[in-house]
Order: structure tokens, then sequence, then C-alpha cells
């Protein structure tokens, strides 16, 4: 990626890449171990930790509030070099992160506050985009008492029109590494994305949080260009997208020889820059990594590290070590890094999306530049010399396309899910034609939103039949859910997201499951689970996940793959519909978004071209 003789110095500035952002630069700023407000027993959270607190049940009430405004639109950048109109949040990709102050940015532009456990947050979103809506949403958090907010359009809320608002206002419930993304089509694969970090208890001891790491496969298509592609008809003999680059912390650099850029003609600039870190020998840092990409499954490691993965997720876990990390879309890791080199030292840190999957690998990328590096300085190294180092991970581990075993993934505080969930719910994938498209089915229906019509409003007014492409399953009162979800699809893998939950992951494997559970008295928890492709047309892949049903709203269950989802691998689950009907408080924020969308969508024309999700 740089021409002979190249050092690191950036031929772009960081306003020509990425914006307003600051990640991926050297003054990037550090995180905290917690942040002002009430400090009862010496911290925001008092006496709680990993191991003796319900995270689900007991979050503090710190009384705090923490304001955020974010302006949504669409500016010309250049993350890896090759120029593209992207979207971005307050001028900048990736978006802010929801922790700390941007140095850089007037407080008259927006101000922004950090979040603890138990803090609201509350977002005003503003759309200046000018033809199409948008919504945001929270990955990971539960939105407990706060269905509305989740900011999936169709389910929860109406998109905000463009030219208008919408204020979101949430509880930081859980803590720890998370982000926040569009959700309205494949915007966020057009850069409406950012990270989350919610302050809590430690279950592991460190020197310094070096922040978030965000983790994303890049295209130098837009985004609507790449849902065209998806949702062709099969008769175009289109395949499905394949990312050209990939990023950490929004940047890489990209080879401007390559045939890629003189089809598209592109404005393409050498040795853009990459993101570079400090660390001092002798001190442990915490890495909280996000894969916010579109598709590709993230493979980390720093070159002759191990590295300790202290939480998955929002969920902290007894600690292990591993050479390399594996993270599916929407997926987190919190890992330790000790820095034992010299104090001149340079090393690489590397996410590699590895060989493409139309010859084996786990990803669709084009084969260019499929492995994103940043550079790690030490303390008295020279920040603009190439690192030299090499990686240890053998091919094999970046080839491997799961999570880590169910079995290596403990959770800190123990939950025993029940033996004999009151309802358990077989879910069969397949990808297969309408006539005209080839689409995701998930039990024989794909999913299609109705930005109109948002299902957890109709289920206010007391409504629980839908459109059979709603993908509605209304479990009633039933206390405890266990889905069984096979996957006849063989298209690869899957990284599963269950919203307002953190699910137990029973088991994993290929065939049918015989029942087996994995560590049943304290299963693994988490958000995003990665769903086997399937080995044949009658030997598919599966997952089975139990979640308890306390928390009522309606609730999304799909693939996190950007083009997966568009092609309707989607369902939503309803939970408790009797207290959403009699009991739920919804606030009339809600029907008024509708009002101004269906306003804005009675003069233009919507072009949803694929499920709106």
């Amino acid at each position: 990626m740089l021409l002979k003789g190249s050092n690191l110095k950036p031929h772009l500035s960081q306003q020509q890449t990425n914006g307003n952002s600051q990640l991926g630069l050297l003054q990037a700023p550090r995180l905290p171990k917690w942040l002002n407000g009430p400090l009862p027993h010496g911290t925001p959270w008092g006496s709680a930790t990993p191991g003796n607190t319900n995270p689900y049940t007991n979050p503090p009430n710190t009384g705090m509030t923490r304001s955020y405004t974010f302006h949504i639109s669409e500016q010309m950048i250049a993350p890896d070099g090759v120029e593209k109109p992207g979207l971005v949040i307050n001028g900048a990709f990736p978006g802010p992160t929801i922790e700390v102050s941007l140095k850089s940015m007037s407080e008259d532009s927006f101000r922004e506050g950090p979040a603890n456990w138990g803090d609201w947050i509350d977002v005003t979103v503003y759309n200046d985009l000018s033809t199409e809506g948008t919504t945001l949403h929270w990955h990971g958090l539960l939105q407990t008492a706060t269905p509305w907010f989740d900011g999936v359009p169709a389910v929860q809320q109406c998109p905000i029109a463009p030219g208008s608002s919408f204020n979101y206002r949430f509880r930081a419930d859980l803590y720890g590494t998370s982000w926040y993304h569009a959700h309205y089509s494949a915007q966020y694969a057009g850069g409406l994305a950012g990270a989350m970090i919610i302050y809590g208890p430690h279950n592991a001891n460190y020197d310094v949080d070096l922040g978030p790491i965000m983790l994303s496969d890049w295209y130098h298509d837009d985004y609507f260009t790449l849902v065209e592609q998806t949702m062709a008809p099969i008769s175009e003999g289109l395949p499905p997208p394949v990312s050209q680059n990939n990023l950490i912390n929004g940047k890489m650099n990209y080879p401007c020889d390559s045939v890629t850029i003189a089809a598209n003609g592109l404005n393409c600039t050498p040795n853009a820059g990459i993101s570079k870190f400090n660390v001092t020998s002798g001190l442990t840092y915490r890495l909280r990594l996000i894969n916010s990409g579109a598709e590709g499954m993230q493979k980390f490691s720093i070159d002759g590290a191990k590295l300790t993965v202290i939480a998955n997720d929002f969920v902290p876990i007894q600690p292990y070590d591993v050479d390399v990390v594996t993270l599916g879309i929407g997926q987190r890791s919190d890992v330790l890094f000790k820095a034992t080199g010299k104090p001149t030292d340079a090393v690489w840190m590397r996410s590699t999306l590895g060989t493409s999957a139309f010859v084996g690998g786990c990803t669709l990328n084009d084969g260019i530049s499929p492995e994103a590096v940043a550079a790690i300085y030490y303390q008295s190294a020279n920040t603009s010399i190439v690192p030299t180092t090499a990686s240890t991970v053998p091919s094999s581990e970046i080839e491997t396309c799961a999570n880590d075993p169910l079995s290596s993934t403990v959770p800190t505080f123990k939950m025993t899910p029940p033996s004999k969930p009151h309802t358990e719910q077989i879910i069969n994938i397949t990808y297969q034609s309408n006539g005209t498209h080839d689409l995701f089915y998930m039990n024989n229906s794909t999913f299609r939103a109705d930005y109109n019509d948002p299902v957890l409003l109709d289920a206010k007014l007391g409504n629980t039949k839908f459109p059979a492409d709603y993908n509605v399953y209304n479990f009633g009162t039933s206390p405890s859910i266990r889905l069984v979800v096979y996957n006849y699809a063989q298209t690869g893998v899957h990284p599963m997201h269950l919203h307002g939950h953190n699910m137990y992951v029973l088991d994993v494997g290929t065939g049918l499951w015989d029942g087996t559970v994995v560590n049943g008295n304290n299963p693994q928890r988490r958000d995003v689970q990665l769903l086997p492709n399937a080995v044949s047309s009658t030997e598919p892949g599966y997952i089975v996940i139990q979640y308890d049903a306390n928390n009522e709203g309606v609730w999304p269950f799909h693939c996190h793959i950007a083009w997966h989802v568009s092609a309707g691998l989607y369902v939503n689950l309803m939970e408790q519909p009797q207290s959403i009907k009699h009991d739920m408080q919804v606030p009339s924020i809600m029907a008024q978004t509708c009002r101004d969308w269906s306003a804005w969508t009675g003069r233009d024309v919507v072009p949803e071209i694929d499920s709106g999700l």
C-alpha cells in the first residue's frame, strides 16, 4: 500500500479523509475509567461489580442526562484516499463517539458529553439529507421502558423526514462497548455509524483505555448503488457487492494504480493516511473493538502479542487469551494488550478480511486490499516510520469463519436460563427466487418494511394481525423463548442480531441440533452470534438461542450483513402485546414523526427498492 521509499506521513489531511473525526489520530482522546457525576462508594455505580450485580435488572440511577446534537448529511470523504460521496454525522466519518468531547469542534456546533452506566442519553437528530429519510439505532441497549426509541423504521418509528428532527431519549442500561448506526436501508454502509462507550465496573485491571477501534469493510460505490446491485433481478446476473478495502477507525491506504480506480474514474491519492496509536512500554491497554462494517468478518491481531478478551458485546466474561479476535458484523470485543516492546519499537495492528468467499474465505472482497493496518508507536519511536513486524497468526485461524468456542466465553455474572422454556420456535433460513429476484426467507416469508406503519405503534392500538411480509412472531405472554435457527442458505455465515436483549447462546453447529446445551448453568450471552454456513442444501448450520421475555416491545431479529437484511433476512418478535396495549405510554413525538413522514412522502416518492432496513 506504500510507494517505494515512503514513510507514514499522510498525503491527505484528516479533514479530506474523514471530515471532523479525530479517530485514527495520535492525538485522539484517551478514555478515563469513568466520568463526572455522583460517586456513591467512590464510583458512579456504587458497589456494583460485574460479578455481584445483575446488569439487566439493577442499573444505577445516576440522575444524570448526557445531551447530544447530531446532524446527518452528505459530503465528499476519502477514508482510503479514494474520493466518494459519503454519509456523515456532524461532518465526521466515523460519526462522533458518544463518550468524549471532540476538542476541535466548536461548542456552538454541538455539545457532546460522556455516559456512565445508568445515565440518560438524549440525542436530537437532524436529517439534513434532501432525498431520503433516516433513523439511528443504539446497538445492544435494551431500551427497557423506552422500546419506541430503538430506532428501526417501520418497527418502532417512522423515518425522520428530510428537513425534520427527532429526539431520542433512553437509559444507558448496560455498560461496555457498542456503536450506533443508521437502520434505514443500508445507509450505515455509506458512513452513518459511530462508537458508543458506556462506562461501568471493570472485570480486569488495565492502565490506559485506548478507546474505540472501529473495523469496517469499505466500498468505493455509494451505498444506494450497492443496494441496487443487491436487489437486481435474477435476469441481470449480477454478483453480490464485494468490498474494495478494509478500514481501522475509518482509515487505510489504497493502491491507486488499481484497475478498480481506473475503471470507475475515481480520484485517488496514494498513502492517504492510516490510523496511528501511541503506547508506553510496560503498560496494559484496553482496546474496544467494534465490527461496524457492512458484510466482512474481521480477524483482529497485533503482531507478536497475545490479546486477553474481557468482554463480548455488552457482557463481561472471564478473561481468556487469544492470538486473533473474530468479529462478525455488529459484534464487539474488549481486549487487553500488554505493551512489552522497547521504547523505540513500532508494531503493526491488523484486521483482515482474509481471502474472498469466492475462493473459500469468509468475506466478499475483491482481494486487492483485504487487510487493514494501523501503526502502534512506542513512546520514543519515530511516528512516521513504517513498522517492519510480521504477523504470526496462522492462515487456518484467518480462514475459520466462526466465533471462539462457546465453552471459552463464560459470563462474569452467572445466569441460568430455564432448561425447558415456555415457547420454542424453529426458524429456517433459505435463499430462493420469488419469480424475479433471489431473496432471503425465514420460514418461507421474506421481510419488507412499511415505513408509514410501525408495528409497535399498531400493537399499542391493539392490533396483533399483520401482513405476512411484516414477519411478526407474536409470542404473547411467554416468559421464556427459545429459537432454533437453521441456515439452509449456502450464502455464508450470518451474524444474527437480537434487539432488546442479550440472548443466551446455547449451542452452535451444523446438521440438526441434538439438544446439547454448552455451559447450561451459565451459557454465553451476547447480542450478535455467528450462524454457520450450510454444509449442503440438506445439512444446515444452526444456532440455538434463548431469551427472557421481560422487555415488552417489538424486537428485530435479523442478519446484520447489510445486503442480507436488504434482501429480507429479518423477523419481528412481539413481546407481551397486552402490556404494550394497556400499559405502554408512547410519547406523542412518535405520532408526530409519522405525520411529518406522511406529509413528506405525499410530495416525494420513496425509492424503497430493498426490504427498507
